[in-house]
């Protein structure tokens, strides 16, 4: 076989290019918009080749020709190129490809001259994308729910950074609504604690408006902190009743001690976001009310009467003239509410401020990760960012469903620091980030999902992290052995000698990588990330086990150094795209397994 030259990163989008440039040749006379729909992909059946196009079937009407003789046509032309051993028309007029080996063998060097940024890609654009994630209301420790949110929007946010986009990781700190007002009360009362007060729990929540909500052991230190700080400056004998003499004051000091529990939590996890926006400090500025003049301005803000909500019967509704937002000319079910009966903003109307400051800072894509609880609200605000910016900023929203907690084959129901519910440090001191963040993603977002604290740290092949890492480790064990020969070196190594289907095989599944990254990011699931990563290690694990049986597969062979070299370089390529994947999902890569 001839020396093989390194082929383009995604061998998808060049061989699309090549099936454009045949259709031009063969159809001059074609219009430029007929070829968007043209695509080249795996074909569903292996057998059938490496690659499968459409292109015929798409064009034909448009060139006026039978589907089936443009593909034999366009058969005939692929055949042609040096990158193409067999092509071939097939059923209503797709055309099957087998790529020539030199051309595929070429990828191992590709990847090796790449490092990790192989499968970096250029579809984003320098598109500015707000990823928004997490965003939990500070009046408490991350629990699980939160912690799947937060390990799907950095996943996603450094997918899409990979695939392209100029991404801001972003934190909305929901400080403005009633549960923060809840989040002052319970401080207080710790505070009230840390003095020494004779006042029972039970006195104190029967006075409380909606009673104490928040009784978990972490406002203990918020309580002292307070002591430490005011002394009993604060107390009800310093203090008149009045709440809101001293609510201000413990409510800010209560928020910002969680934020930074929350900071350190999202750290333990290994989530850094670029940007923290405050509620409360949008609606101080004005941001909020700005936006809902923006709205009033284009026509969008009325004075109304909703219908009684559905299910409701006529008795229990009560008509009022509200400000509502006109979201049913953008294709929401009723429209909204903007101001509540005292006057002041909707959660929603606050939720339009946050949107309007994004696009405001310039961001042309907006990105959200929301619990499942929150389904109802994204037509309505996918409404508001429609009118917002004319159309021009896209809102795509991912809903996260809830995560059970098994251990020994029974739920785990709380956490003792908390109180009512597992935190996210619960689940790390558990089984470590690395653990958490793959089980958070081997399984699509909005699918409800049960996390096995046993089989996470199983050692077996029905344990995905354990799967992939341990093909890492594998690899690195390889290539330590073989003196880890620098990849600029072995990107020199000539390949010939890579023959047998298994190592042909993982060379397609690492060819794969570029077009993985590409499609998971245009369908915002980087759960799409583990699900390449598993079958990669799979194809490289199966390619291990051969050597075993076969020693003239085996990667180290002292009296074949050529074979050596080459098999090194498919491995050392194994491993960077590994690492490559892992880094997507904020997966430290092991070295060797313990």
């Amino acid at each position: 076989m001839e020396q093989t030259h390194p082929a383009p990163q995604d061998i998808f989008a060049a061989l699309r290019a090549e099936v454009l440039a045949c259709l031009r040749r063969l159809l001059p006379d074609l219009p430029e918009e007929a070829l968007a729909r043209v695509t080249v992909e795996p074909p569903r059946d292996a057998s059938h080749g490496d690659m499968s196009t459409n292109a015929a079937m798409v064009v034909a009407k448009v060139a006026k020709l039978p589907p089936p003789k443009l593909a034999a046509d366009l058969a005939a032309a692929l055949a042609a190129l040096p990158s193409v051993a067999e092509a071939a028309p097939a059923g209503p007029g797709f055309v099957n490809l087998r790529l020539a080996e030199a051309f595929l063998l070429g990828q191992v060097a590709t990847v090796l001259r790449a490092g990790e940024a192989y499968g970096d890609s250029p579809a984003g654009g320098g598109v500015r994308v707000n990823v928004e994630y997490v965003s939990a209301n500070p009046t408490g420790p991350m629990h699980v729910g939160h912690c799947r949110g937060a390990v799907v929007g950095d996943a996603l946010a450094n997918l899409l950074a990979k695939a392209g986009a100029a991404v801001t990781k972003e934190y909305y700190i929901n400080d403005a609504g009633a549960q923060v007002q809840a989040l002052g009360y319970a401080a207080y009362w710790r505070y009230l604690q840390a003095l020494g007060t004779t006042l029972t729990e039970e006195d104190y929540a029967a006075a409380v408006p909606g009673g104490l909500q928040y009784r978990g052991d972490y406002l203990i230190p918020v309580g002292e902190a307070l002591k430490e700080q005011h002394g009993d400056a604060l107390a009800p004998g310093a203090v008149p009743a009045d709440a809101s003499l001293w609510l201000d004051t413990v409510r800010g000091f209560a928020v910002d001690a969680m934020m930074v529990a929350i900071r350190e939590d999202l750290a333990a996890l290994g989530v850094e976001h670029d940007v923290f926006i405050s509620e409360a400090k949008l609606v101080r500025d004005g941001v909020a009310d700005a936006a809902i003049a923006a709205l009033s301005e284009k026509g969008l803000v009325y004075e109304g009467v909703l219908e009684p909500p559905k299910g409701k019967l006529p008795d229990d509704w009560e008509p009022r003239p509200q400000t509502l937002f006109a979201s049913t000319k953008f294709g929401d079910d009723v429209d909204r509410p903007l101001r509540k009966s005292d006057g002041s903003n909707t959660y929603f109307a606050n939720d339009i401020g946050n949107h309007a400051d994004k696009i405001a800072r310039g961001m042309q894509q907006l990105v959200q990760v929301w619990g499942a609880d929150h389904g109802g609200y994204v037509k309505r605000m996918q409404a508001a960012t429609k009118a917002l910016s004319d159309g021009a900023v896209p809102l795509d929203v991912l809903l996260c469903q809830i995560v059970k907690v098994m251990k020994g084959g029974e739920p785990v129901r709380m956490s003792k620091r908390a109180g009512t519910y597992i935190t996210l440090r619960d689940l790390i001191d558990e089984v470590g980030r690395d653990a958490v963040r793959f089980t958070m993603l081997t399984r699509k977002s909005d699918a409800q999902m049960e996390f096995d604290l046993d089989k996470v740290v199983e050692q077996s092949r029905d344990n995905p992290v354990f799967y992939v890492q341990y093909a890492h480790a594998r690899c690195r064990s390889v290539l330590r052995q073989a003196g880890d020969l620098p990849r600029e070196t072995l990107a020199e190594a000539p390949l010939a000698s890579l023959k047998d289907p298994a190592e042909l095989a993982l060379i397609r599944r690492i060819a794969a990588w570029p077009r993985t990254v590409e499609a998971a990011a245009a369908a915002r699931e980087p759960h799409r990330i583990a699900f390449y990563l598993g079958d990669l290690a799979g194809d490289f694990h199966i390619l291990w086990n051969r050597g075993r049986d076969d020693a003239t597969l085996r990667f180290i062979q002292a009296d074949a150094p050529e074979a050596t070299q080459a098999r090194l370089a498919l491995v050392a390529a194994t491993a960077i795209v590994i690492r490559s994947g892992l880094a997507v999902m904020g997966v430290q890569p092991v070295e060797e397994m313990r």
